[in-house]
């Protein structure tokens, strides 16, 4: 007999669950309020960018594996993978998991399992989700088996990664963990590894509170070097070559739909005591206000501004909480010239016009890359010399390759070099 499985959420990670699933027996039903995405997901088509998903899409939508509605239907498993925005005062937004969790009622029945996947803070399923199923007549744990089981995959390998990965699945009784883990193991080839709902919440956020900290490391570092004219890039290399120490590399920020979130669902559980993470926040969200100001010692007021990268990592078109779009935004505020260009995002995705690539770099003073697009590790640098204006390069990233001798190339590792010419452009 065929298990029916609902997916409520069709985004960046509902929609490769659903797939991975159809994929391996169930017969899926993805859920979503856009109906555009319906409508294009039923004829085989995807709206987001992720390596193999539209064939993957296609493929079971063609074979009657899965299909996409706009309410939930009757279903053995619901999977709950909605977006956990902040408020404004950085606390988490419930509401999405709230109404997919209320959304289901009409259409639960004894037997059934819940499993959230959306990030949610510590004691969210326990505290909040399972009392709205109590409400509505059902004895969460016993009549129906609720768990988290949190993503952890990264864009540009989602597909590879949740067959790959090891999956931490806790639920709220054994029963509830027992029932989860079982649903997993029908594609997952790592570990289910088996816990409480409270540690796989708070598992998913300190992995990526840990990351959050060692970039904040990494950035610290590199304002402290560019003060004291010091290679940051070669000192994280060569402490690096210890058997136990693994610094990340610096950058513009932090971005995206975790590591840039997560961290604040512990703070705001116990500020008190979550200095540390709190602080490296800070200094993440820092980041976008020192890369303009080190721009600043390079171009005036009125200089035009190209931009390469708006996504938040390479190779993917995600622009959450890209301190790209931040500093674009700024620079945009303070009245330069900017024009950017991204090979992945999309028009509809941002606010302000998207450029070519020759057309942000015509008569441009400066190219901030702000984004690891392969398509920017290797440029033509002869015509970027013809184009611009001044062939000023500032690549936040640090991950161009063959720089010509007639640019002038910073990165994060020769920032004391601007301190040379800022004087020539005040």
């Amino acid at each position: 007999m065929i298990s029916k499985l609902c997916v409520i959420g069709l985004g960046y990670i509902g929609l490769p669950t659903a797939v991975v699933f159809a994929q391996n027996g169930w017969e899926v039903t993805g859920v979503d309020i856009n109906s555009l995405a319906i409508d294009e997901l039923n004829k085989g088509r995807v709206h987001i960018k992720e390596n193999g998903l539209e064939e993957a899409v296609k493929e079971v939508v063609v074979e009657k594996k899965f299909c996409a509605r706009m309410s939930p239907v009757e279903a053995d498993v619901f999977v709950i993978a909605v977006p956990t925005p902040h408020n404004h005062d950085l606390t988490a937004n419930l509401r999405y998991v709230e109404n997919a969790i209320k959304s289901i009622l009409p259409v639960l029945k004894l037997g059934d399992t819940i499993i959230l996947e959306s990030t949610i803070p510590p004691r969210t399923t326990r505290d909040v989700v399972a009392p709205i199923i109590d409400e509505a007549g059902f004895k969460s744990g016993d009549d129906i088996y609720l768990a988290h089981c949190p993503e952890r995959v990264l864009p540009g390998k989602i597909l590879k990664e949740l067959y790959e990965n090891n999956r931490t699945v806790g639920g709220i009784n054994s029963n509830s963990t027992e029932k989860a883990a079982k649903v997993y193991r029908s594609f997952v080839q790592g570990k289910i590894l088996e816990t409480t709902a409270e540690s796989a919440e708070m598992s998913k956020l300190m992995e990526n509170t840990y990351r959050d900290v060692n970039i904040a490391l990494a950035n610290e570092l590199t304002k402290i070097s560019e003060g004291l004219n010091i290679d940051v890039l070669e000192v994280i290399s060569l402490a690096n070559e210890h058997p136990r120490v693994n610094v990340h590399q610096p950058g513009p920020g932090v971005g995206g739909h975790c590591l840039a979130v997560d961290p604040y669902f512990i703070i705001e559980k116990d500020p008190e005591n979550a200095k540390l993470i709190s602080n490296a926040r800070t200094i993440n969200n820092s980041m976008p206000e020192f890369v303009i100001d080190q721009m600043k010692k390079v171009v005036k007021t009125s200089s035009k501004i190209a931009i390469f990268g708006l996504a938040y990592k390479g190779n993917i078109d995600d622009v959450r909480e890209s301190p790209a779009m931040k500093i674009a935004e700024q620079l945009m505020t303070e009245n330069y010239n900017v024009e950017a260009y991204d090979p992945y995002v999309k028009q509809e995705q941002i606010t302000f016009k998207l450029s070519s690539y020759k057309n942000a770099l015509q008569n441009a003073d400066i190219l901030l890359i702000l984004t690891e697009h392969d398509e920017f590790k290797c440029l033509d640098w002869q015509e970027i010399d013809q184009l611009m204006t001044t062939p000023n390069v500032l690549d936040t990233k640090n991950c161009v390759k063959n720089v010509a001798e007639q640019i002038n190339y910073y990165n994060f590792g020769n920032l004391y070099n601007l301190k040379e010419i800022e004087w020539l452009v005040k």
